[in-house]
């Protein structure tokens, strides 16, 4: 297959591998490259020739960045391409998110780099998560105007204590030892290794468990961050309110301890924030606690849809990757302006729309 291709698929032993190749896009998914990974996900889960999948980035600065939210930004202004991309790619996004997880062989994720939104969908979704020393990970919606989708609603709500309302809300990002922390990550391994584990995956007639194979290659990364700082964290953010939550962060920086800092900086990046969206995000973390896979993605392409149709996403693109000014002007444009029941339009049932799976 041409090497120029956005999405490369090969097979070596019982390895069947996924690279995504779009590096000075930071890998970023496309619809097409959904459309392409799908149905090889689907022929070599009934290939017996096949005994695992391993999917991992081109390049040296990203597993993947995200979906291409500047293409459905384009789609939904009328700029470029066809308006329906705002529901078509997060519906096949979602369907493709949830056949990983459900995934009959083992689906191992090489997170090495940035690795963002979509990128985290089809990562930390899966069996086997591996992060190196370059894994950057993070869940920025909220800076753009949208929420944490992809299947954060459970994989956020399965972080220690409130960490993932943390994360959530304010799209901080973790390294590798925190990624382990959070259970993001399964396994840690230098960069240098990774060849050297694709390789034994390659070799592995499917007898070995993958569990010992990986844990033969793994190492520590050292401690994890967010475990100091988990207690600030759960006091902060324990609110149910966003407002709570700002409060909490306030006493916390005006208490000159140990995290006043943190407390104070957390409490400035949250007011850049879309107001509408971090009162969704919350909104959507409170409700999804325990759901399963196709509860959370089907809660997420419902509020998708009405983000579509607001103003918020749009304002935060053209801020963020459009003109680039870094000044989103949001709508409203405080959180007191976000009342009860704009909030909960946003999780209004889309009827014969809705995301359902077989």
């Amino acid at each position: 297959m041409p090497d120029n291709e956005d999405i490369l698929f090969s097979r070596d032993g019982g390895l069947a591998t996924v690279t995504l190749n779009r590096p000075q896009a930071l890998n970023a998914f496309t619809l097409d490259m959904y459309r392409r990974f799908d149905p090889m996900l689907r022929a070599w889960a009934d290939d017996q020739g096949v005994k695992a999948v391993l999917i991992r980035g081109a390049g040296d600065r990203a597993f993947c960045a995200g979906g291409d939210v500047r293409a459905i930004y384009e789609a939904g202004r009328g700029i470029s391409g066809d308006r329906l991309l705002t529901s078509v790619f997060f519906r096949e996004e979602y369907e493709l998110i949830r056949r990983i997880h459900r995934y009959p062989k083992p689906y191992v994720a090489l997170i090495d780099g940035i690795t963002m939104g979509g990128g985290a969908g089809v990562s930390v979704n899966g069996a086997f998560r591996v992060a190196t020393e370059r894994t950057m990970l993070a869940m920025p919606e909220t800076g753009i105007g949208l929420f944490p989708d992809v299947g954060a609603t459970r994989f956020l709500n399965l972080c220690p204590g409130r960490i993932g309302r943390y994360l959530g809300l304010t799209g901080a990002r973790v390294g590798a030892a925190d990624a382990l922390y959070c259970g993001f990550a399964t396994h840690f391994l230098p960069r240098e290794r990774l060849d050297a584990l694709v390789a034994a995956f390659a070799r592995a007639d499917g007898g070995e468990p993958r569990t010992e194979l990986l844990a033969g290659f793994a190492a520590d990364p050292g401690p994890a961050p967010l475990r100091a700082r988990q207690p600030a964290i759960d006091r902060c953010f324990a609110g149910d309110t966003v407002e709570a939550i700002l409060a909490a962060l306030e006493r916390e920086a005006a208490g000159g301890g140990a995290d006043a800092e943190w407390a104070a900086e957390t409490h400035a990046g949250l007011l850049t924030k879309s107001p509408t969206s971090l009162k969704i995000t919350l909104r959507q973390l409170i409700r999804g606690r325990g759901f399963t896979i196709e509860d959370a993605l089907a809660l997420e392409y419902r509020l998708t849809q009405h983000v579509m149709a607001g103003h918020d996403f749009y304002e935060g693109v053209r801020a963020v990757l459009v003109d680039k000014d870094q000044r989103p002007r949001w709508d409203p444009p405080t959180l007191a302006a976000v009342d009860e029941a704009l909030v909960e339009a946003y999780f209004a049932p889309l009827g014969e729309a809705e995301l359902r799976f077989a």
